[in-house]
């Protein structure tokens, strides 16, 4: 495994163990207007401050671009990620996916815990798509079992997202322990809901809103969401009030709607 990206903790996060962690989800959209008419990251940082999450998975999210950095404003001399994470999030970890001649980007987790380690799975299959599973460790105060944490983006094709859904089975079973709360999210991209029962059955995960609810979530597109791309799965961890955030001010931050929840430890 890796070891994390971090900036110094805080003291407030030397406290007593926390009973749940809140956690988000949000496909960046590499800080790009839906359409990619404007850049609009800095206001998408301020409106994910403003959820106050412990966890954020976040998925298209930009390392480096050399030519946007000369040519867009406001473009900041970080990457993306970090830029995110500022001061709220003291440790997060990238996961590069896609890498083109200009630049590259990928999946990213922002955490107020420690990451003692993380390690970035390749799931692409073939042609242009690259995807990939960010799995982080995160120690909290007062627990002796860490909690295990994968920011997953699955691909567009049925047929890869049946070879990714099985991998990440395989990661769990491997690298994840039996009694360590674990919490999956991000982008499945599975409209066809068909991951439910592959994770159920392979790696005994449930998701929140299914549980909560009947049914994922709807978070594509974010202006008028249809399809359940978005997803939080939990093993050996309950969950609360998971909500998909209004489309105001979020339908015009990204192409598709962030989940919160709260993950009872």
């Amino acid at each position: 495994m890796s070891s994390p990206i971090t900036s110094p903790l805080p003291e407030a996060a030397v406290a007593a163990a926390p009973a749940s962690l809140k956690v988000m989800t949000v496909n960046t959209h590499k800080g790009f207007t839906a359409l990619n008419r404007r850049f609009i990251l800095p206001e998408l940082r301020d409106a994910v401050r403003t959820v106050g999450a412990d966890v954020v998975f976040l998925q298209e999210v930009m390392g480096t671009h050399t030519r946007h950095s000369r040519t867009v404003n406001n473009w900041p001399e970080a990457p993306h990620y970090e830029f995110l994470a500022d001061t709220m999030w003291p440790q997060f970890a990238y996961g590069r996916n896609a890498v083109y001649p200009k630049g590259h980007h990928g999946n990213a987790v922002l955490s107020k815990f420690p990451i003692v380690h993380f390690r970035n799975h390749d799931v692409s299959v073939s042609g242009p798509e690259k995807r990939g599973l960010l799995h982080c460790v995160l120690r909290l105060p007062g627990r002796t079992v860490d909690v295990h944490a994968i920011c997953a983006h699955l691909g567009l094709a049925e047929a890869h997202r049946q070879q990714q859904l099985e991998l990440l089975c395989h990661i769990v079973r491997d690298e994840v322990p039996a009694d360590a709360p674990l919490i999956v999210a991000g982008d499945f991209n599975d409209w066809r809901a068909r991951a439910h029962d592959v994770l159920a059955e392979g790696a005994s995960l449930r998701e929140v809103f299914v549980h909560a609810h009947g049914r994922a979530a709807r978070t594509f597109p974010a202006r008028l969401p249809l399809l359940p791309l978005d997803r939080i799965y939990v093993r050996n961890a309950g969950a609360h009030a998971p909500v998909v955030l209004p489309r105001r001010p979020w339908s015009h931050l990204s192409d598709h709607a962030p989940l919160v929840a709260d993950i009872d430890l």
